[in-house]
């Protein structure tokens, strides 16, 4: 196997159990350098890459993932925070994704209960019809959930809906619906992806782009990498490469060349959902609220999470590919109008304590040239280039475990492998999770704290600074813990996905810079520039 040794001490209490795996990133470098070849390579560390990596693992290939900045950098670490058969997928007639949706839910909550549980959403009827509505068709999305619901719909009265959101406007409110979906913390479930992968014999390098593709008699074998923090690079044959790199997967398909006619046109079509964050004082309840239809046809969530309320989300076309979007001001005036008209204390620019946004790989469909994205597909594609490239986008969060199963197939049925052994992710618990005895999930709409780790968390008080808090739940220690066993190189894979303080107060997180620059030199010996994260944190805070 190409991972690392796992080392296993026993606990203060309890029986023993693994160790978390070191991520130094010299030795990760090293172990990188003398794989010569592998079976399988993956391009791209978000969800669907590290989906993919752990399959594959799993089903006895050897593996390499290299990732150009950090895991979940991109899109992965910028959604609503939902896991979810999604409802605006119903109502456009999409049965198949949603049935999908609704059962690979159930085997994410499973697998990661200290990341993922389920969630109420109450939608307010504001008008005669909406109530009976909407309680129809959220009906039927109990039936295509089938064994996997998390819960039955509903029918509220007027005082039960107010009960359930308090802060929703009570004026002209006749009822609503309440049905059950999920929520997660998107980074830390990737990272739980990596880790568990890693755990299992893969070499998983963040940092590390693919620089070029190597082709021997007109067949894909390998790809050249370079590390992007200057250590260097070095080339990596592979039986299979798997490109899944997002809404940037054309770009490593032209490093192919060999793609002809319909695989040589774009394949993404990049949209971007916007999202704000305010305090929870505006919905301190433990229920979600969801407005299924907005004045321009878009749904409009307001989430608690860690201790703060997400309001969201967009859907909007843009034609570059930022690898740091933010929204557009037309996005923030909706979202704030939108809310406004749902919420008993309309939110105002001033209460933003952060903003986001993240870009959807949407599949162009082969006869549209330009349009409504909210009108393009959200499935997954997977296509296999005459030279043997394996492209991977579309799909949502929910569905990575589903896509990366369809990969591999794909794989088998092109011949560059031979028959695999069957799947074995949909019930395989990650990094962290909590038998299923014990799986007292974290209430996410609380603030963060060591719960988010699972099983790992006594191992944080066995660090320096596990008392020495910098707000909103993050310790020194906690840093130490993303350096040492998360990957962690920069303050930002601090900030931003290690902890989420950068995405639900900007402002905080820039506070906070200063000491987990500290700490980041003290583990790395390498200097950190707070500034650089300023920067950034007052982009995010508008």
């Amino acid at each position: 196997m190409i991972g690392m040794d796992k080392p296993v001490y026993p606990m203060a209490s309890g029986p023993a159990v693994p160790a978390p795996l070191e991520t130094d990133r010299a030795r990760l470098l090293a172990a990188l350098r003398a794989t010569r070849e592998v079976d399988l390579l993956v391009i791209g560390g978000g969800a669907t890459g590290l989906g993919v990596a752990l399959d594959a693992r799993l089903r006895g290939l050897s593996v390499v993932l290299l990732e150009s900045h950090d895991f979940a950098g991109g899109t992965s670490s910028r959604a609503t925070k939902l896991v979810h058969g999604g409802v605006r997928y119903l109502a456009q007639g999409n049965i198949a994704l949603v049935r999908e949706a609704l059962h690979e839910r159930r085997a994410l909550l499973r697998n990661a209960p200290h990341l993922a549980q389920p969630l109420a959403f109450v939608v307010p009827g504001y008008r005669a019809w909406e109530v009976p509505f909407y309680g129809a068709g959220l009906k039927l999305y109990d039936c295509l959930a089938g064994s996997a619901s998390l819960g039955p719909t509903q029918w509220l009265g007027r005082a039960r809906a107010l009960e359930c959101l308090p802060g929703a406007r009570a004026e002209g409110l006749r009822g609503g619906v309440r049905y059950w979906d999920g929520q997660f913390d998107d980074a830390r479930l990737a990272l739980a992806l990596a880790r568990t992968a890693a755990a299992q014999g893969a070499l998983l390098v963040n940092y590390c782009g693919v620089e070029g593709l190597l082709h021997e008699g007109g067949r894909l074998c390998g790809a050249r990498w370079r590390d992007t923090l200057g250590q260097g690079g070095a080339a990596i044959r592979a039986r299979c490469v798997i490109n899944a790199t997002g809404v940037w997967v054309d770009g490593v398909r032209r490093m192919d060349g060999l793609g002809q006619g319909r695989e040589a046109q774009p394949m993404v079509v990049p949209s971007q959902g916007a999202h704000l964050v305010v305090d929870r004082a505006f919905m301190p309840g433990d229920q979600a609220l969801l407005v299924p239809r907005t004045r321009d046809g878009r749904v409009l969530f307001a989430v608690p999470w860690m201790g703060r309320l997400i309001l969201g989300t967009t859907d909007t076309p843009r034609s570059d590919l930022a690898r740091e979007p933010l929204p557009f001001e037309q996005e923030v005036e909706f979202i704030l109008s939108e809310a406004g008209k749902v919420l008993a204390r309309p939110p105002r620019r001033e209460d933003v304590r952060s903003q986001w946004a993240g870009l959807r790989p949407l599949v162009r469909p082969a006869w549209d040239e330009q349009g409504d994205t909210q009108a393009i597909s959200r499935e997954h594609t997977v296509l296999v280039s005459p030279g043997g490239l394996v492209t991977v986008t579309g799909g949502k969060w929910t569905t990575y475990r589903a896509m990366a199963e369809d990969v591999l197939d794909r794989c088998v049925q092109a011949t560059l492998f031979d028959r695999l052994p069957a799947c074995r992710t949909a019930d395989f618990p990650l990094i962290g999770a909590p038998p299923p005895a014990d799986a007292a999930a974290p209430r996410l709409a609380a603030a963060p704290g060591p719960a988010l780790y699972g099983t790992e968390a006594p191992f944080l008080a066995g660090l320096p600074g596990a008392d020495a808090m910098l707000g909103l739940g993050l310790s020194e220690a906690m840093v130490r813990f993303a350096v040492r066993y998360e990957y962690a190189r920069t303050i930002e894979d601090v900030l931003a996905r290690r902890h989420r303080m950068l995405f639900l107060d900007a402002a905080l997180a820039a506070q906070a810079a200063g000491r987990v620059a500290d700490i980041l030199a003290e583990e790395t010996g390498a200097a950190q520039d707070a500034r650089a994260f300023r920067t950034l944190a007052r982009r995010y805070g508008g």
